[in-house]
């Protein structure tokens, strides 16, 4: 007669055991993503303290997460009272927000026919648009068109010219929806549903991890935007908050030169930059954790399934 294995005597014991290796090694996994998560924080720590710093700590101590001087010059500098960065503010954050909203829909509807089987041509149109991708007609073209629709010195010269929806979200979208069954979209024609109901009332609400990710991409795109300022803006009235920040910065780097060994004024050099980093940089990351829970699974299954 065979004698009975160890896990037949105890196996209450083997649970238990499997029930701490388990606990062991989730403190590990856990312990590296908060080690991780610190090494992320800090160095935004580090930008936001050093845009306190008195300009003159800067320059004797260097960097610190403990400044020997507090000082918020570079945010009065910033938001003075004649100052044109709220104005930019207001300029950019419109743009943004309209220019991202017309790119997400116009990408959503491209992306929807192409992955339509209605669409007779939708293979030669995704060529098309793939082509985009790998050649670009040119800077000077770019510039033409943007004057000829009168894209110039205006609003209009900060969201059209990067209202074109971009041939890689657009692809994002189409696979998702290639991704949804056929069998709802043949349902709801039987049903009487027309192209628009079915696009918009149908498939819509099923794109919302898709339209997350894409809306993501245009904000930062739209945000972080300076070239089209640069190229088609004069009026200074009409800068970004990018080229503005970056004007001004110019200004303070020209003065902090002149002003070298003949005055002992220090401008807000190394601060300003800080305190432009967390002006820029804040209304992305209050934007993320709204868009995170799509995000991911926006970008698994639209480039994943096809």
């Amino acid at each position: 007669m065979s004698e009975p294995s160890l896990s037949n005597v105890n196996p209450s014991m083997s649970r238990v055991q499997m029930a701490k290796s388990e606990k062991v090694g989730s403190f590990f996994i856990y312990l590296f993503i908060a080690l991780f998560a610190l090494c992320c924080l800090l160095p935004v720590l580090m930008v936001f303290i050093v845009s306190f710093t008195e300009e003159k700590s800067i320059t004797l101590y260097g960097y610190s997460f403990i400044p020997h001087e507090w000082s918020t010059a570079a945010y009065r500098m910033m938001f003075g009272k004649n100052s044109a960065v709220p104005r930019a503010y207001l300029v950019t954050t419109s743009a943004t927000l309209i220019g991202t909203a017309i790119a997400a829909l116009i990408t959503y509807g491209a992306g929807y026919t192409l992955a339509s089987t209605q669409c007779r041509y939708r293979n030669g149109l995704s060529l098309y648009f793939y082509f985009t991708m790998v050649f670009s007609a040119g800077l000077v073209p770019w510039y033409m068109v943007s004057k000829a629709i009168g894209a110039y010195d205006n609003m209009l010269a900060l969201i059209i010219p990067s209202l074109m929806f971009s041939p890689f979200n657009m692809f994002l979208v189409r696979n998702f929806v290639k991704g949804i069954p056929e069998a709802l979209n043949e349902s709801a024609r039987i049903d009487g549903a027309g192209e628009v109901c079915i696009a918009f009332q149908i498939y819509f609400p099923l794109c919302k991890p898709v339209l997350a990710t894409i809306t993501l991409f245009y904000a930062i795109g739209y945000w972080n935007n300076y070239f089209n300022a640069v190229m088609l803006i004069n009026n200074r009235e009409l800068y970004t908050l990018q080229m503005l920040l970056f004007q001004i910065q110019s200004e303070i780097t020209a003065m902090s030169k002149l002003m070298q060994g003949a005055m002992r004024i220090n401008p807000p050099k190394e601060s300003f930059k800080m305190a432009t980093s967390v002006v820029t940089m804040g209304p992305i990351i209050l934007l993320y954790p709204f868009l995170q829970k799509y995000f991911v699974k926006g970008m698994v299954i639209g480039a994943v399934k096809g």
